[in-house]
């Protein structure tokens, strides 16, 4: 995964909790992905490797890029990956032109995508492609909440212009399609939660992730209160059923690139 300088590291065990529900996205961007050049496949912002077994069977060699040591020694423990790096994708570079830069729910948090993607695109080799799976859930209640109760509860604590964001779908298309041929969808996955015995279902499948920084910007007292106040809300937006699971819609944004 990837994440602003400074901020604390990203913690496996929250994010894996999850881990069925957020591979089905990667599984779906890697299906889509047609016949490759020569060259090697790197998965950028490659979090633990949950994608590093889908990829390897591509039988190319496979590269892992990220800026979490953390989530980097649990991509390493399952084997998947001929290499890892620890590095920035803003300034990453590979060796060798890929045939393949695969990225799967990352690079949201990496800053000036009019910067990153056709950055990106230029570095593959001829005839390869990039295949990118965004959340475009922040305008969503799960997401929008937490930022409008913390500027309420403590305005001016979080900077949410250096947050996950993403551009209109329009804009990757505008930016890119010259580049190559573009293909460019959105998925709405309506996700069931099952029931937590600590917090909400929203609220645990949210804060490893966009409310991450969020909480990580406060004291340990202050971020008790924004949890209890987000947990007094959320249930209006997503209703238990009957067992205690949810249904959570989730939308995401997917393209491929063929340079």
């Amino acid at each position: 995964m990837t994440g602003a300088p400074g901020s604390k590291d990203w913690n496996p065990g929250t994010y894996h909790r999850f881990q069925g529900l957020r591979l089905r996205p990667a599984i779906d961007l890697l299906r889509s992905v047609g016949p490759l050049p020569d060259g090697n496949v790197i998965d950028v912002g490659c979090g633990s490797g949950a994608a590093g077994p889908a990829l390897a069977q591509l039988g190319r060699h496979l590269t892992g890029v990220d800026t979490s040591p953390a989530m980097l020694d649990e991509a390493r423990a399952n084997g998947s990956y001929d290499a890892l790096e620890h590095a920035d994708v803003a300034a990453w570079t590979p060796d060798a032109p890929p045939a393949l830069i695969f990225s799967n729910a990352a690079l949201h948090w990496v800053p000036d995508h009019g910067a990153l993607m056709p950055r990106l695109a230029g570095l593959l080799a001829r005839g390869g492609t990039l295949a990118v799976q965004m959340p475009h859930q922040n305008n969503a209640p799960s997401h929008r909440l937490w930022r409008s109760i913390c500027e309420e509860m403590f305005p001016g604590r979080v900077d949410f212009d250096n947050g996950p964001s993403v551009l209109l779908p329009a804009q990757y298309h505008h930016m890119l399609a010259p580049l190559g041929q573009m293909t460019l969808w959105e998925i709405e996955y309506y996700q069931v939660l099952p029931a937590s015995s600590d917090g909400h279902p929203v609220r645990r499948f949210i804060e490893s992730t966009y409310a991450r920084p969020i909480l990580n910007a406060l004291e340990e007292p202050e971020q008790t209160r924004l949890i209890r106040a987000y947990e007094d809300v959320i249930g209006k937006a997503y209703p238990s059923l009957p067992d205690g699971s949810v249904m959570f819609p989730f939308r995401r944004m997917f393209f491929t690139l063929t340079v």
